[in-house]
């Protein structure tokens, strides 16, 4: 029988859960058992609970066949529950390390209570982290074991579920379970509390309580929130049946009214329409239970009186007197815009006034750098599927002369821009809309990405300053907000999507619409693309492309590249792709002169150049996903890799060699590299093994349809997912290559002329460019 079981319920936290599940799992204290509850959830939490009982035989599964709410799924928990005391864990807090030890050792020496108290801490999206307000009452205990009679101070503890363990026997000798609803929590802590006859505590901070910025049960306003009036009634009856504990009711009203306060003045639970109704019930609650003599407390008497005369309305006022002249102050912070910005923002308004064009869609890609990537296949699926919709590319004024014939455009900041998204329904790009671009209702806006995510992206770049450089993150939480939908390529996409950047849009798990053309080129189509790179016919082509470096400006190659085209021999063309971002460089251009290498870096297309090469050498771009999708040779060198994790910050640890992580072979210095290549073990059995489980995990969303589905979804109101679509052909992997020849006469082997997976048809200008 283990020391702890831990229950944990999970809904709809899937970039949270593994970090929940490993937290505990990875205590240095092992006597435990984890009943992980998926609570009937839509998203991945079912599948991430089941990998970790693959892994580790002390996580115990449960799956709900219908969601029933958080109480209920605890409740199946503690059933399937055998360990002595019972943690409940919600599937997006964490327990800090040595946590379990330290209950363990305070359980021992206070001789196992019914409850152990401990601390928390509040973590935020912003990385800001709270202490509790409880340390000093927690630490005021000692090792005392005490009833709540005997030190009903600690009646003021948080009512949460996660603070505390439960002695298993006494939780279910007395039938405690968690009700219906929301609230649920606060109603079994105190009648747990009012029961137990020995209660200790432990000032430690062990529960990392984390405050979503969305997702949370109490995040949102609506008639839920009035549950809390009824959970707080069956409280008080179950104090009417224990006439011992009538000295606790004044202190136990207080809080219950506290409570009610706390939710009315916050908008996240009671929307400015239902305050009225929300004061109503509980001025009515405050009537009925109110103790004879109860006393307000000092702090909050005035709403404690505005309660108990029953009147909104002097609340409100009282309210309203000390917000204004909060709002005074502020006001006089207030710099006056300049009349230039006035006048945009007067035009834009005006614009708004008119219908929204339920027939307009505006693009983007980039930060209008051209008709480019996710966008792109999306917007000419559109013009395939849905022809009435009229797409419109928002551009620089620098790249109106790359968009293909026909496009219709706007140049951002000009007044056409302006009338054109006041009035669009459809809104996709692949990175963020403006700033002052304003969410209307009835439009709809996609967020399609760029990349899967080796670095840390969104709110996790906080802990990163270089990669945050420049950035306001609220301004990045204004844009997410604007978001209805957002796609993903792969689980771990949407496990990262939904914690980096947290807003209420849905995830669409369609995969790339950029990769669909892996799934549809033919072997002319890829000739002509080698034939227009004028790579010689019979060459095996390498795809070097290295990613940005945060710490760094401009672009340095990590690799001497005429020394390396010199190793890989004369039948040999190497592409160098430099990241997008950065400027023509001379050195490449050097390159090509001599005939040692083409530089590809202001190639439109990043998807021909996947398809042209036989193999591609990168570092950390997440070209190596979408690459991964072609079944082709994968090789990363990584000779910075301890500078750039601790720089950027990094999910997993690509150079570890574990299926999964590691896309292939792994070098970290020029040696190596040219090794990999003269020994044959960049194409080796091991390797492709290794690209076989990456695709596994990376590509399983991909199927040459993401496209269809996205414009089924958004502009023909299919549901995509239950709509068959047929199968798309299959990318021309390295089982279709040639046989196998030497290069640079060293006795290695590489694979000869690679089949590949083409575009629906070459046209340069519907390309997409880089990854990150």
């Amino acid at each position: 029988m283990p020391r702890f079981s831990i229950v944990v319920a999970a809904y709809r936290v899937q970039g949270y859960l593994s970090a929940c599940l490993d937290s505990v799992l990875t205590q240095s204290f092992r006597d435990v058992e984890v009943v992980a509850v998926d609570d009937c959830s839509p998203d991945h939490c079912g599948a991430i609970i089941d990998a970790h009982a693959a892994r580790d035989s002390r996580v115990v599964p449960v799956h709900q066949q219908v969601n029933s709410g958080p109480g209920h799924a605890r409740n199946a928990g503690v059933d399937r529950a055998i360990g002595d005391y019972v943690l409940f864990l919600d599937g997006d807090d964490t327990l800090a390390p040595g946590t379990l030890q330290g209950l363990a050792d305070r359980l021992a020496l206070t001789e196992d209570p019914d409850i152990l108290y401990f601390n928390h801490v509040r973590t935020y999206w912003s990385e800001r982290r709270e202490p509790s307000l409880f340390g000093g009452l927690l630490a005021s205990a000692g090792t005392d074991v005490f009833s709540i009679l005997e030190r009903p101070e600690f009646l003021r503890i948080f009512a949460m579920s996660s603070n505390r363990v439960y002695h298993r026997a006494f939780y279910t000798r007395h039938g405690f379970s968690f009700s219906a609803g929301i609230y649920e929590d606060a109603l079994l802590s105190y009648k747990t509390m009012l029961t137990a006859r020995r209660i200790a505590c432990v000032d430690l901070v062990g529960l990392e309580y984390r405050q979503r910025r969305v997702g949370a049960s109490t995040g949102s306003p609506g008639e839920k929130h009035f549950a809390i009036f009824q959970q707080y009634v069956r409280l008080f009856d179950f104090l009417d049946s224990r006439p011992h504990l009538e000295p606790l009711r004044p202190l136990l009203f207080e809080r219950a009214v506290s409570h009610f306060l706390f939710c009315l003045d916050r908008p996240s639970r009671v929307a400015a329409a239902d305050r009225p109704r929300f004061f109503g019930h509980a001025a009515e609650w405050y009537r009925t239970h109110v103790p004879e003599g109860f006393t307000p407390p000092v702090e909050s008497r005035w709403r404690f009186a505005a309660l108990a005369r029953g009147s909104f309305l002097r609340y409100r006022e009282h309210e309203l007197s000390v917000r204004g002249a909060a709002g005074a102050r502020k006001l006089r912070r207030i710099v006056r815009p300049r009349l230039a910005v006035r006048a945009k923002r007067n035009l834009y308004r005006l614009h708004r006034q008119r219908p929204v064009d339920p027939n307009l869609a505006v693009y983007s890609a980039y930060w209008g750098r051209g008709v480019l990537c996710n966008p792109a296949a999306i917007y000419y699926k559109a013009l395939e599927l849905a022809p009435h919709i009229h797409g419109v590319w928002m551009v620089k004024k620098s790249e109106i002369e790359s968009l293909p014939e026909g496009v219709d455009h706007v140049v951002t900041g000009t007044r056409d821009f302006y009338r054109t998204v006041a009035r669009a329904k459809y809104f996709i790009n692949n990175v963020n809309f403006p700033n002052d671009v304003v969410k209307r209702p009835g439009t709809v806006h996609l967020q399609t990405f760029h990349g899967t995510p080796l670095k840390c992206m969104g709110l996790d770049q906080q802990r990163y300053p270089a990669a945050a450089a420049g950035m306001s993150f609220g301004n990045l939480l204004r844009r997410i907000d604007r978001w209805d939908f957002a796609l993903s390529s792969n689980q771990h996409s949407s496990e990262v999507w939904e914690r980096v950047y947290p807003a209420a849009y849905q995830l669409l798990e369609y995969g790339y619409p950029r990769n669909d053309v892996f799934f549809s080129a033919s072997d002319e189509d890829i000739r002509q693309i080698r034939a227009a790179l004028e790579i010689p016919a019979g060459h095996t082509t390498v795809l070097y492309a290295p990613t940005l470096r945060d710490y760094q400006k401009g672009f340095t190659p990590r690799l001497d590249l005429e020394r390396l085209s010199r190793a890989l021999g004369p039948e040999t063309t190497l592409l160098v792709r430099a990241h997008y971002s950065y400027r023509p460089q001379a050195d490449l251009a050097r390159l090509q002169e001599a005939g040692l290498a083409i530089d590809v870096s202001r190639h439109p297309s990043v998807e021909e150049l996947c398809l042209a090469a036989d193999a591609l050498i990168t570092d950390y771009s997440s070209v190596m996903f979408d690459y991964a999708i072609l079944d082709r040779p994968i090789v990363i060198y990584a000779d910075d890799w301890d500078i750039y994790r601790s720089t950027r910050g990094v999910y997993f640890d690509l150079l570890s060699g574990r299926p999964g992580e590691t896309p292939g072979v792994v070098a970290r210095t020029e040696r190596e590299l040219a090794a990999v290549f003269r020994e044959g073990r960049w194409c080796d059995a091991d390797a492709t093994a290794l690209r076989a489980a990456f695709r596994e995990r990376f590509c399983r969303f991909d199927d040459g349809h993401a496209a269809e589905r996205v414009v089924r979804t958004l502009m023909l109101d299919h549901d995509a997912t239950a709509q068959p679509l047929p199968p798309a052909a299959q990318p021309l992997t390295e089982s279709r290559t040639a046989q196998p020849r030497q290069v640079g006469g060293s006795g290695a082997m590489i694979a000869g002329r690679g089949g590949a997976v083409p575009p629906h048809t070459v046209q340069p200008n519907r390309a997409f460019p880089d990854r990150d």
